[in-house]
């Protein structure tokens, strides 16, 4: 398959699409490989980024999605009526924190960082689908896992969690000195 024809079949299931598609996913149904795919779908946002077109294509993690450009946003508001997400209290952003650098992550592990009920503040982020349900771990009462989603990378504007700053992870009582390392 030339290049050209890629792109064009990439933008066509990206647009159709409407989510972030997996580069592996993309390359099945290309039939080639996953490097050409990335390779394409990579010059094709370059292109997109130069030309200041309306629309751009995002790389997050391993998958590519179709989104409008942020120059674009006060146009697609008033266009679609829609409004702005709600911010994060102090305390969703502080639980979406915990989850983030720590997930899989469970709602008593998020208490025990934050040393309050978190309950309100993890229910709320599912609501805004800032984090979504991960399993459950395998102990008495099997409590729920957490993790981030890849609408809280577009909301945070990162393409994956390497990008998080490091921080100085909690190790139950004592502060240990690390990277995001297991994120």
């Amino acid at each position: 398959m030339e290049r050209e024809e890629m792109q064009r079949a990439i933008e066509a299931v990206l647009f159709a699409a409407g989510e972030r598609i997996d580069a592996a996913r993309l390359a099945m149904a290309l039939e080639t490989d996953v490097d050409e795919v990335m390779a394409a779908a990579d010059a094709l946002a370059d292109q997109y980024a130069y030309e200041r077109r309306g629309i751009r294509i995002l790389k997050l993690e391993q998958g590519y999605q179709m989104v409008s450009s942020g120059e674009m946003a006060d146009y697609v508001t008033k266009a679609l009526e829609t409004r702005k997400p709600p911010k994060l209290s102090s305390s969703q952003l502080e639980a979406l924190t915990i989850i983030a650098y720590y997930q899989p992550a469970t709602k008593a592990m998020v208490e025990q960082i934050r040393g309050v009920d978190s309950s309100y503040s993890i229910s709320a982020l599912m609501n805004k689908r800032l984090i979504e349900e991960a399993g459950r771990l395998n102990v008495p009462g099997r409590p729920i896992q957490y993790r981030t989603t890849d609408a809280f990378l577009r909301t945070f504007g990162l393409t994956s969690l390497e990008e998080l700053p490091p921080i100085e992870k909690v190790s139950f009582g004592e502060p240990v000195e690390e990277q995001k390392e297991g994120c």
